[in-house]
């Protein structure tokens, strides 16, 4: 089972094994009806774990969750039962295989199309096109996808509330977060609707999102135990982030945009993984 929120400390010391090989190279949160309970909310007992491969190159125990790195905001997540999960799904950042589940986000086009493949079963946009904020609590086989609302800025220096939603996906025993185009710190409430993850991809650009101080206040209010930095626009911009992170965190530098990640090591500490883009 899962921790609790962010106010329970995690209990049990934690072990990573990193293996790298030659194949593998590897604000306002909205309110809702509630909802089934989240094994993200859950009291943890379990040890945790990752280890790099390829992508595609193997099948997936039901334990293990695999995540590629697309390119700016996007990710590929892939469920052992087959469930393919592409984030802030656009016109310009697209994955290498059809996706049974996209996730999209309001602030810029390079983070959502008004115009998603047919063939998509769900498409999930973080905001409600008819105002308010949206929510969504999705079981699709061996995944379950949930969202909590933030708002985001917009292009006159106001605000649009419920702009932006950060999606998790409960998956093989793990809480993976997307933060999407965050804008603002997160409250107490936001926290305790997202809980605990062991996984969350951080936009470090600095500045279209939020500074780079606010984002690292995110990321020690949300205690994951592995962040990967994305939304960023060159080196330049990635190098900035991790000059200020590396002296609170740990930073490691993949050689492979691909992840295979289980549950039984994580890092004993949040470490900072980045991978590279395709």
């Amino acid at each position: 089972m899962k921790c609790a929120g962010h106010t329970i400390a995690v209990a049990m010391a934690l072990t990573v094994t990193l293996a790298w090989s030659a194949i593998a190279l590897i604000g306002t949160v909205s309110s809702s009806a509630a909802a089934p309970i989240s094994r993200c909310l859950a009291v943890a007992g379990i040890p945790r774990g990752v280890y790099l491969a390829a992508h595609g190159t193997a099948a997936l125990a039901s334990t293990d969750v695999r995540l590629s790195f697309i390119g700016h905001a996007t990710f590929l997540v892939e469920s052992s039962g087959g469930v393919r999960i592409v984030t802030d799904y656009n016109d310009y950042v697209r994955s290498p295989v059809m996706p049974d589940v996209v996730t999209m986000n309001r602030a810029h086009s390079s983070h959502y199309t008004d115009f998603p493949d047919p063939k998509i079963a769900h498409v999930l946009r973080g905001w409600s096109p008819e105002g308010g904020p949206v929510k969504h609590d999705l079981e699709i086989k061996d995944v379950h996808i949930r969202n909590v609302a933030t708002n985001i800025r917009d292009w006159s220096g106001g605000a649009i509330s419920h702009g932006n939603s950060i999606f998790i996906f409960e998956v093989a025993g793990l809480c993976i977060g997307h933060l999407g185009h965050l804008h603002h710190t997160l409250t107490p409430d936001q926290l305790a609707a997202i809980g605990q993850l062991d996984i969350v991809m951080v936009p470090v650009d600095g500045g279209y999102t939020m500074d780079i101080a606010g984002m690292i206040d995110v990321i020690r209010a949300l205690r994951a135990r592995m962040v990967l930095p994305m939304h960023y626009f060159n080196q330049n911009t990635l190098a900035r982030f991790l000059e200020r992170i590396k002296s609170e965190f740990p930073v490691e530098m993949a050689p492979s945009a691909d992840m295979v990640v289980s549950a039984k090591t994580l890092p004993a500490e949040t470490t900072v993984i980045v991978l590279p883009g395709r």
